[in-house]
């Protein structure tokens, strides 16, 4: 066990005291907060070993004063320098609305760590947001910027030694990324999302969002709506700051990072421009510093049992299917044994959905917020869920559901009990057979039950562009497949979301009477029939690269299947003719990604073995 040894004196005729340090190491090369024995050159003082803070290493001690010096030119005081110094990481940006209001977010952490006795220090993290990445080559970055905010986080707070971490992100990667972080450092960690947009305007039967106005795209492209009504959502859409308020990826994983246990109860829905997601700020403040003194640390909250608890939660309130491959990826950093795709698989069978929102029905997150959100889903899921988790209130969750005061009387509206489900199996399934071999996602909790089986001609495309060109040219109808292939994580790179393939499909009327299948992903809020995440991936010789058009596809969710109905014999001497195509990008960061990401299945992630 590495240790060094500082000699201080203790005073006029006293004799000076040594402070030995030791740092555990952990097989990856972190190292553990450490420890200290105090010894006097005359005699043992105390044979307890104490608990010392990691900002130690950059504070404590006479060998320090050039750490120090570095300190105060950044104005901090002597007071400052002996508490626990808090890493608020906060993504404001001036480019994503879910990011506008994390400044202020940030200012009210701050405030709550200074009356709990610490010193913030605010460090940033960067961002992207999907709806404005979408469509063109920014998406590519956007599930690989997951990579680099863990990457970032973790360099940041073991750069700086800080004692635990505020971390503040709101929007689609930012969410994963930071939690990634948490379980790979395995220090004090809190999670504060931004919080949820507003709706905007009421269009097609509920309050507008972003994805509204690529809906309305294709109803414009059909001749549905005029070129006036399709203008004018263009400025009440989405009415101010906050993550779009639908249940896509973004409100998805900061509803699952409540269920997690790594946000404080309603810290996950809490409207954007609400008091209490003010309060909340503040309250996360305070509450980093208990967890900094009783040593909480992230991987005592990250556990196989919460993984399971957010797994059951995601498939109650039928999430995001990207959160299949997130809560993969944060499994992974925290290195734990729980295979998170084979728990959805096996718990969607039995874990009834329990609350619907946009795109399941009209209703928003901030709906769901109103009918208790993440608490009442939990209280209501209670008998299914593991309860005697540790949670960043340094309580249990059973002891969180039987102390939560409710702001909102229940209305039922989105929030159902076990006794009075929307369904009674999970809203996320995963699917398998000669199309994925090793899986594809689906999310029948948002399509009709009428497409639970679908059999269709394929139609292939090599890019997300080609497929939704020829869907506002009218050239997919009825049964069609579409196929859109080579957008996996190594293929895209990036693995981007075919969003608007689908969104136009529904604009032009064709949600109930086609399907779409992909490598690549899809949004949270994407409805009609589709799979996605489908595992191998095309550039790396999945089925999928070699479905021709007018082969015969079946999907069939009840049964968990994906098939090309093509003989086997067939299959086979296509993957014999297939060639591995060039990589789209050999520099710079997606050259990186592309050369190092595992596949969907694996949850993204970057694996150093594929070097």
């Amino acid at each position: 066990m590495p240790q060094r040894m500082l000699r201080f004196p203790t005073g006029e005729g006293r004799c000076s005291v040594c402070v030995i340090y030791s740092y555990p190491e952990r097989a990856d090369g972190f190292s553990r907060p450490p420890v200290f024995s105090i010894r006097q050159s005359a005699g043992l003082l105390s044979k307890e070993e104490i608990p010392v803070r990691r900002s130690d290493n950059i504070t404590a001690g006479p060998e320090r004063m050039p750490n120090r010096s570095l300190l105060r030119a950044c104005g901090m005081t002597d007071e400052e320098m002996k508490q626990p110094i808090i890493g608020v990481v906060s993504a404001y940006s001036e480019i994503i609305p879910g990011h506008i209001n994390l400044d202020k977010i940030a200012d009210a952490v701050k405030a709550g760590v200074r009356m709990a006795g610490g010193t913030p220090v605010l460090v940033p993290a960067i961002g992207v947001c999907d709806g404005i990445a979408m469509g063109h080559i920014g998406m590519k970055y956007s599930l690989a910027s997951r990579e680099l905010i863990a990457d970032s986080v973790e360099t940041l707070a073991q750069a700086h030694q800080l004692d635990g971490l505020v971390l503040i992100p709101n929007c689609d990667k930012i969410v994963p990324g930071m939690l990634m972080a948490a379980a790979r450092l395995d220090i004090p960690c809190i999670f504060l999302p931004g919080g949820p947009m507003e709706g905007g305007v009421e269009f097609d039967g509920r309050q507008a969002d972003q994805t509204s106005a690529t809906e309305a795209y294709g109803m414009l492209s059909a001749g549905k709506i005029t070129e006036a009504e399709y203008v004018a959502l263009e400025d009440t859409a989405c009415p101010g700051c906050g993550s779009c308020s639908y249940l896509g990826t973004a409100n998805t994983m900061c509803a699952l990072a409540e269920a997690l246990g790594m946000t404080l109860p309603d810290g996950g829905t809490a409207p954007a421009t609400s008091a209490v997601r003010m309060m909340k700020a503040e309250e996360t403040g305070v509450k980093i510093m208990e967890l900094v003194e009783k040593n909480i640390t992230a991987r005592q909250i990250i556990t196989d049992g919460s993984i399971r608890n957010a797994i059951k939660a995601c498939l109650a309130m039928s999430g995001s299917t990207n959160a299949v491959m997130h809560l993969t990826a944060i499994a992974y950093e925290a290195e734990l044994g729980i295979k998170v795709l084979d728990e959805f698989d096996s718990l969607s069978d039995t874990t009834p959905q329990l609350a619907r929102m946009n795109p399941s029905c009209k209703y928003s997150i901030v709906d769901f917020y109103k009918d208790g959100g993440v608490p009442r889903l939990m209280e209501n899921l209670r008998s299914m869920l593991e309860t005697d988790v540790m949670t960043v209130t340094a309580h249990t969750l059973a002891e969180n559901i039987d102390s939560h005061k409710y702001l909102y009387p229940a209305t039922g509206l989105v929030n159902h009990t076990l006794d009075d489900p929307f369904g009674y199996t999970g809203g996320v399934a995963v699917l398998r057979g000669n199309l994925a071999p090793d899986t594809g996602i689906t999310k029948p909790g948002a399509f009709d039950k009428s497409l639970h089986h679908f059999k269709g001609e394929a139609i292939c495309f090599d890019s997300e562009e080609a497929a939704e060109e020829a869907i506002l040219a009218g050239k997919i109808h009825d049964g069609h497949v579409v196929v859109i292939r080579y957008e996996g994580p190594k293929g895209g790179p990036g693995m981007r979301e075919m969003f608007k393939a689908m969104k136009y499909l529904y604009g032009r009327g064709l949600a109930k009477t086609t399907a779409l299948i992909t490598d690549g992903r899809f949004s949270g809020t994407n409805n009609g029939c589709f799979v996605g995440h489908i595992s191998p991936e095309a550039a790396e010789g999945g089925p999928i690269a070699i479905v021709h058009d007018g082969d015969t596809i079946e999907i069939d969710v009840d049964n968990k299947q994906l098939n090309l109905l093509v003989p086997d014999e067939e299959i086979e001497a296509r993957l014999k003719q297939w060639k591995r195509p060039e990589p789209k990008f050999k520099k710079g960061w997606l050259g990186l990604y592309c050369k190092l990401a595992a596949s969907g299945s694996e949850g993204g992630v970057m694996k150093f073995d594929h070097l």
